[in-house]
């Protein structure tokens, strides 16, 4: 049993350098990150550092992984994706991106009826990206009050009030893309007026 868990524990300073260079972030980054110093992560990640749960905790959760992905061996031939969903405010979104930092991509799902009925208007940091698969979706971005159907997209700076919530009776499918302050995404979507433009006569 402890040759076991002597195994495991080797293991993780290879897998936490795989990680991080999967997901192209310095030491400093990471560093940053977690709030552990640069050189007890480089003496992790060579295996000179035993690693223990203080350590193991905040970089599962950088990393977007549980600890047994971490410390246990990753599955072999499995091409199975993992997918963890999180419910918050009446939404469902399931994060598809597993790294920390750049641009984060998430699908969201919001039932008909759900407790997002009133428009609350939030602002944050950032720059979003949504693109509609199924059901409508109405989006407030300021003065504007926009739905859109399935196959159309909408983008906009985070630091506009805005809210979205499902409309009519079919739940509303949805991806978004997410990054910080001035992270956009390299597809512009053409933007989306409420009235559609009159045919000519």
């Amino acid at each position: 049993m402890d040759d076991d868990l002597d195994q495991a524990l080797d293991a993780v300073g290879p897998r936490l350098r795989a990680l991080r260079r999967q997901r192209e972030i310095t030491l400093a980054d990471l560093s940053t990150a977690t709030g552990i110093s640069v050189s007890t992560l480089s003496r992790l990640e060579s295996g000179a550092r035993r690693p223990n749960l203080e350590l193991l905790l905040p970089l599962a959760r950088v990393h977007g992984i549980t600890l047994d992905e971490l410390v246990g061996a990753p599955p072999t031939g499995d091409p199975r994706i993992h997918l963890r969903p999180v419910t918050h405010h009446g939404m469902t979104m399931v994060p598809l991106t597993r790294r920390a930092g750049g641009i984060q991509a998430y699908k969201l799902v919001i039932p008909a009826g759900s407790p997002r009925r009133e428009p609350d208007l939030k602002t944050h940091e950032g720059y979003e990206w949504l693109y509609v698969l199924n059901g409508r979706l109405r989006i407030v971005l300021g003065e504007q009050d926009l739905v859109l159907a399935p196959g159309e997209a909408a983008e906009f700076d985070t630091r506009v009030p805005h809210w979205f919530g499902a409309i009519g009776t079919e739940p509303v499918e949805f991806l978004s893309l997410f990054g910080r302050q001035g992270e956009r995404a390299h597809l512009r979507a053409r933007s989306t007026t409420k009235h559609p433009p009159e045919r000519p006569d």
